[in-house]
């Protein structure tokens, strides 16, 4: 991995959990470790497209935060909510934390109804990618990216705070 990528990658694990609780135990460099290991063990990896590495890594890092959002809500049951930040550009935002789980859930159901979009929520905000750098990766219309970001985002604000409290 090229330093580039590398810092690019810490990058995205800082801004993710920027929005966690004080004292989380989940490093942004272990973030991007354990993603790094689970692509380096994929064996149809194409590393040589930059784009396309980073939607690979934003799904491995998507997996890793539900898994450990997992373990430490079964470990914490009556424990505060971890949450993560929500906003239009795939960034870290000043509006509340949304719980990880309620939205990877909401994220399965908007799959489960349009596998396009939720690659695009996927990709720009767990991977930090540009509408233009999307559109890239699916190999599609950057119009057809902003326009499908606008719709999921809209949709999953909507699952979200119809969402009841994750137990």
């Amino acid at each position: 991995m090229t330093p580039a990528v590398y810092e690019e990658l810490r990058r995205l694990a800082r801004c993710y959990l920027s929005g966690e609780r004080s004292g989380h135990t989940l490093q942004p460099t272990a973030l991007v470790h354990e993603a790094y290991l689970r692509l380096v063990g994929q064996h149809s990896v194409d590393f040589s497209n930059r784009t396309q590495f980073l939607g690979l890594a934003a799904s491995m890092m998507r997996r890793i935060l539900i898994n450990y959002a997992r373990s430490k809500s079964v470990a914490k049951r009556n424990s505060e909510q971890e949450g993560v930040l929500l906003d239009s550009g795939g960034q870290i935002s000043e509006q509340p934390a949304v719980d990880l789980m309620d939205l990877h859930r909401a994220l399965e159901r908007l799959g489960s109804m349009d596998a396009r979009q939720e690659k695009i929520v996927e990709l720009r905000f767990f991977g930090g990618l540009s509408i233009e750098e999307t559109a890239e990766v699916l190999d599609l219309a950057p119009v057809t990216v902003k326009r499908d970001w606008a719709t999921a985002r809209l949709w999953l604000m909507r699952q979200m705070s119809e969402a009841p409290p994750a137990a």
